[in-house]
């Protein structure tokens, strides 16, 4: 049964390309016109078939964690290329999308991050060791998309290349104060202070981060200008010169976005500037993957362009510059990949096998879906006052220099 429907959903799904798929009793099928994008899968027993038929992508993600389905004959990313790329042109089952319509319907519950929710969220992804990270981030570990001016740029130019941009359009001058919402290991916030003279609340909820961001200040010297706390960005209520924040909308939910920029908003002085950094999707909303918030981000959510502007308009800021960053996160994972998967024994001595595969599934994925599909980077300049930085975009690219002097020092 469950090899009939797979094989009538495979038919009509790829008309792209081509794949091979082996089946559990050995039979092979070829799907698809041929050519390019292509590649072959081994399904080794029934219960991943029918995964596959009744929740594909969870399916999918589940079986190559558990080694009940391989590629064996091309790459795993021969084969998410393929089903990203057919999944936005073939004709996907009635029931998937049906089961798509009901879990939009429902999204809301699904991502009420309370204080405490968000909390275990983080901790789910973050505090599982700093040391893991390290094998695959840049020396500043920044796990965020980075910014290749020029495409040939190193990791660590281009994360460096990435904080510049943003102080650029932050407009930081020394004895500011700023606050880094979700500040991660720390690396803006210190770049901020040490490189700018600025004085940096950065608020995380992850213990490992917090712990690693007050030692890299305490080595940096930077303990005086920096304050890096345990605390939810909604509990705050002082008000601040600037505000960043880089990779944390992301982990806010559709139903917090309109509290989200309402923080923003009033956390920020009447003179001051914000900006947000965050993955986004120029198409229309939808729901996250049920794979990726299982296994990497729980309470995930990446809004769509229109889920932004609409609650940032109500709050009575200005979209000062909204500039979309297509390809970087592509390259900035393909960086992490291939570092990762050059660490390899080290990786296998701290997990087992099916974490490594879960994580190569991730970044892979995630670079299919940032080449293939709707998702980039949104960076959101905000302010109270239309006025808040200069008319055009010439002062980031004149002062570009002094930027790159102070990042070489």
């Amino acid at each position: 049964m469950w090899a009939a429907v797979f094989d009538k959903t495979m038919s009509r799904l790829i008309v792209e390309g081509e794949l091979s798929v082996t089946f559990p009793d050995g039979r092979v099928r070829r799907y698809g016109p041929g050519g390019t994008p292509s590649g072959a899968i081994q399904i080794h027993d029934t219960s991943t078939l029918r995964a596959l038929c009744l929740h594909p992508e969870l399916g999918f993600g589940e079986g190559y964690m558990d080694g009940t389905l391989t590629t064996d004959g091309s790459s795993l990313a021969d084969v998410m290329q393929l089903a990203v790329r057919n999944s936005r042109s073939g004709l996907l089952p009635g029931w998937t999308r049906a089961v798509e319509r009901l879990r939009f319907a429902v999204r809301g519950p699904a991502m009420r991050n309370t204080a405490r929710r968000s909390r275990s969220n983080v901790a789910h992804h973050y505090d599982i060791s700093d040391e893991f990270y390290r094998l695959f981030l840049d020396s500043d570990m920044q796990y965020s998309c980075a910014y290749f001016a020029n495409p040939d740029a190193t990791l660590e130019e281009a994360q460096k290349a990435k904080k510049n941009h943003i102080a650029q359009k932050l407009c930081i001058e020394p004895g500011m104060r700023v606050l880094d919402i979700g500040c991660g290991w720390g690396g803006m916030a210190l770049t901020l202070a040490g490189d700018f003279g600025a004085h940096v609340t950065g608020v995380t909820l992850s213990e490992n981060q917090l712990a690693t961001a007050r030692r890299r200040a305490a080595a940096a010297g930077l303990e005086g200008q920096t304050d890096f706390r345990m605390q939810d960005y909604r509990a705050l209520t002082e008000k601040f010169d600037r505000i960043v924040s880089v990779g944390m909308l992301e982990h806010v939910g559709a139903p917090h976005l309109q509290q989200y920029f309402s923080k923003v908003a009033d956390l920020l002085s009447p003179d001051g500037v914000a900006l947000i950094h965050s993955i986004g999707r120029n198409g229309r909303p939808t729901t996250q993957s049920p794979w990726l918030n299982k296994y990497i981000f729980p309470g995930g959510y990446v809004p769509s362009l229109e889920e932004v502007v609409a609650p940032v308009g109500r709050t009575g800021l200005w979209n000062l510059d909204i500039e979309s960053l297509r390809l970087h996160y592509a390259m900035t994972l393909r960086h992490w990949l291939q570092r990762f998967e050059q660490q390899l024994p080290r990786v296998r001595a701290m997990y087992d096998e099916r974490f490594v595969r879960m994580w190569r599934f991730y970044l892979v994925a995630c670079i299919m879906v940032f080449e293939e599909s709707d998702q980039c980077v949104f960076q959101f300049q905000l302010g109270h006052k239309r006025n808040a930085v200069p008319l055009t975009r010439d002062y980031l690219y004149d002062n570009a220099s002094v930027y790159r002097q102070k990042a070489a020092e």
